[in-house]
């Protein structure tokens, strides 16, 4: 009995510590590496010269302010021009321009703010057939690949677990994929909880001929 109870007591204690402890960990990764921004800047005004010791996360806020300022900057008509002449001046240096234009075209897909990377949630069979496993719908085949898939087809980013930043892109036909009736974020948190954290059930409604 008392053996049961310490183990009780441990799995509660573990179960709170847990969560902490990995959210601790992960903010404390991102705010390391936004930290390293302060190398911008001259050694003569870092905090750890200035007042004599290290203060973690202005790393951090350099990197948001200079984020905003871009994007303040960007929005007007000079800093329109400026974007399209840095544009232009990487497109025109080999090795660069295919990677520069490769990583662009994903991010304006991902943060562009009328975007839709991420379009619907969907259910599909992956790997094999009977397993099933969450997707996200990120448009349909293009280029060259139109000619060879007969039927109507969608492409499809099938997330890994718990990391859904990498995963599988497929080309399924329509009639092999189902819409789930849940948002993006709800089924990340599937995900990321690997089936731990389900969405809430929503009543169907039901219609009478």
């Amino acid at each position: 009995m008392r053996s049961q109870l310490i183990k009780r007591y441990f799995l509660t204690g573990l179960l709170i510590w847990v969560p902490l402890v990995i959210t601790a960990w992960v903010l404390s990764m991102i705010v390391d590496t936004l930290d390293q921004s302060l190398r911008l800047l001259p050694e003569a005004i870092h905090p750890k010269n200035l007042i004599g010791f290290s203060i973690p996360g202005v790393g951090a806020l350099l990197t948001l302010a200079m984020i905003l300022l871009t994007g303040l900057l960007a929005t007007n008509f000079i800093g329109e021009k400026l974007v399209g002449w840095w544009n232009a001046l990487l497109s025109r240096i080999p090795v660069v321009n295919s990677v520069y234009k490769a990583v662009k075209q994903v991010s304006d897909t991902l943060f562009a703010p009328n975007g839709n990377a991420f379009r619907k949630a969907l259910l599909v069979q992956y790997p094999r057939e009977g397993a099933w496993t969450i997707a996200f719908l990120t448009g349909a085949p293009g280029g060259d690949i139109r000619n060879h898939l007969h039927g109507d087809y969608v492409s499809v980013y099938v997330p890994t677990t718990p990391n859904p930043t990498s995963g599988f892109f497929l080309m399924l036909p329509r009639a092999d994929v189902v819409e789930l009736d849940m948002t993006v974020d709800e089924a990340l948190k599937y995900i990321i909880s690997m089936g731990v954290v389900a969405p809430p059930p929503r009543a169907r409604v039901v219609t009478h001929n």
